[in-house]
């Protein structure tokens, strides 16, 4: 678990003076009608971090919960395209903080508790992947050479 918690301080640390340089204009960029803007990419990952929160939680003291969502429901609910755009990297920042605390916190011993998502995962597991999913998105927004996720 230490891994995956370093390498999410690491991530808040480095994208976050990135994406603090991207403008409005580049944010709100819509390549096609259907697809994602990057606030709205970033509201995604805003979302998925609110979904694990609940995971990293629950599934500490519930056996295998549950625990899916709707994605594309979640970011047309919160309408990320017209969030204010450094709330919304100031909340994506606050939030991964408060997941690395969330991991600090965690006890080994349910590190190999499992969840329920399309499939069941591990605590452990779903830390590392939530990492990948991050940097996977993340390089879609920015720009830069992507990173494959399953």
């Amino acid at each position: 678990m230490q891994t995956s918690i370093n390498k999410l301080e690491k991530i808040i640390a480095d994208y976050t003076p990135q994406l603090k340089q991207l403008s409005e204009e580049d944010f709100t960029y819509k390549p096609l009608l259907h697809k994602w803007s990057g606030k709205e990419y970033l509201g995604h990952l805003i979302d998925s971090a609110q979904i694990n929160i609940r995971r990293f939680v629950v599934g500490q003291y519930e056996l295998k919960p549950y625990i899916v969502y709707d994605q594309e429901m979640w970011v047309a609910a919160a309408n990320y395209q017209d969030y204010p755009l450094g709330d919304l990297i100031d909340l994506w920042a606050l939030i991964n903080k408060h997941i690395v605390i969330l991991l600090k916190n965690m006890p080994e011993a349910v590190y190999e508790n499992e969840v329920l998502t399309q499939d069941v995962h591990t605590l452990q597991w779903l830390a590392a992947d939530y990492n990948k999913h991050l940097l996977h998105h993340l390089h879609q927004v920015l720009n830069l050479q992507p990173v494959a996720y399953p």
